[in-house]
């Protein structure tokens, strides 16, 4: 053992270092996927884990540490954020194009010289096409759309941050209307960004859905800010809570850039939380004008009918003492003979009826309008109680009329032989000749 060929730690170390630059020359292009990131050290360097999983997404594969130094990273940042509209962060996927190195007291690692952000794009764009997918495919996608949103929506519940500068322009947008709409409104605090938002909407999402019957609708705000962090809202779990929510539910996220999957499933996606205020507004104010054009049609139906009500009862107070007269002139005529044989009951009644006959006649002169609400029930039981006297009914009853050259006779003096007399009876007339 002790003749045995031995190196130090270093030598060997070295010598791995050695046949790897030269069996690795050069750079390799490496898809992985982010484990761990730092970026805050004083240097200004990203230190950086990369692995790999299995399709499960629960096993690892490979592990290799990374290192993005300073210069090259300052720049990469910088076109990796215009280009993706997000920041370099854990659990993305990228395409690295970096060098092998192997330090003799680090370690295996890799020098990162760039980063194809299109690579990155795919994939998120895929991950959405995937998660769109299935709730496409669980018939979700639209449920939340098919809520009717309500005509007057005043009582809002809002997910958001309580620091978020846009939460505060949402709120003052609308409690400081210019049309004086009153509004409730209660914030749900939130994240809106980090990997701690997807579980923090949801959990706001559930309290409102305990009291959903005191709230119109919800709106998701994130108020400002940077739109690096949109990659939270492209999750399927946020996704189907807000498709199944109860209440039509507002998106104001604040980009310009591709709606994510949760503006997708929303009821409404507007671009920032301004709008989303100006929508409601709009929505109340809306509602309004169709209820004032309402009251306005209403108004002038109103004011139609009541003239025409005024004219048709000047009409009647014209026609009705004269109808009154001529009534009362028949009756008597016709009832001259038969008033002696009448009850003393109908014969009270019948008084009583020229009372109020004569009270109509002398008051006509008073206000149509009160005149007629107060005589118009007296007229409906003086019809009833006419209609009882009618001599139709008398001659009903069994009574006849004996009538010569057309006037009633009362009495035989004004008979003589050879006279011809018609009898008129309920069902009809008999002539007869005095002998």
């Amino acid at each position: 053992m002790k003749d045995m060929e031995s190196v130090t730690l270093l030598e060997l170390n070295r010598l791995i270092a050695g046949n790897l630059s030269r069996c690795m020359p050069g750079t390799y292009w490496v898809q992985a996927e982010i484990s761990s990131m730092n970026s805050s050290g004083a240097g200004g360097h990203c230190y950086l884990e990369l692995v790999q999983k299995d399709t499960s997404g629960r096993r690892f594969l490979a592990k290799v540490k990374a290192n993005i130094w300073a210069g090259i990273w300052s720049r990469l940042k910088v076109r990796f954020e215009q280009s993706t509209g997000q920041r370099l962060q854990v659990g993305m996927k990228v395409l690295l194009q970096a060098e092998v190195q192997y330090h003799e007291v680090y370690g295996l690692s890799l020098v990162v010289y760039d980063i194809d952000p299109t690579y990155t794009m795919g994939d998120m764009a895929r991950r959405r096409r995937e998660i769109l997918a299935q709730l496409e495919a669980e018939g979700v996608i639209g449920l939340n759309r098919e809520l009717p949103m309500p005509m007057v929506p005043q009582r809002i519940a809002i997910v958001s941050s309580a620091t978020a500068a846009g939460y505060g322009d949402f709120c003052n947008q609308l409690t400081g209307n210019p049309y004086g709409f009153q509004f409730t409104l209660q914030l749900f605090p939130a994240l809106m960004q980090g990997d701690g938002t997807e579980a923090s909407v949801i959990q706001s999402l559930n309290v409102i859905a305990r009291q959903c019957d005191r709230w119109d609708v919800v709106v998701i705000i994130r108020g400002g800010g940077s739109v690096s962090e949109l990659s939270c809202f492209d999750s399927y779990m946020m996704a189907m809570n807000i498709a199944n929510f109860p209440l039509p539910v507002i998106t104001g996220i604040g980009h310009e850039r591709d709606d994510t999957v949760c503006d997708v499933v929303a009821h409404t996606k507007v671009k920032t939380p301004t709008a989303a205020a100006e929508l409601l507004l709009a929505r109340v104010l809306e509602s309004a004008q169709v209820m004032e054009t309402l009251a306005r049609r209403m108004a002038q139906a109103l004011d139609s009918r009541m003239n025409m009500e005024k004219m048709r009862l000047q009409s009647l107070a014209q026609t009705i003492p004269s109808l009154f007269l001529l009534l009362k002139e028949k009756q008597e005529k016709k009832l001259d003979q038969l008033w002696g044989r009448m009850t003393a009951g109908i014969r009270v009644q019948l008084q009583q009826q020229e009372f109020c006959l004569q009270r109509i006649q002398t008051g006509m002169g008073q206000s149509v309008e009160r005149y007629f609400t107060d005589q118009r029930h007296r007229l409906d039981l003086m019809e009833q109680k006419l209609q009882a006297a009618n001599p139709e009914r008398i001659l009903a009853r069994g009574y006849s009329v004996t009538m010569k050259d057309g006037r009633a006779v009362t009495g035989t003096s004004s008979l003589k032989k050879g006279d011809m007399l018609t009898t008129r009876l309920a069902d009809g007339t008999i002539e007869s000749v005095i002998i």
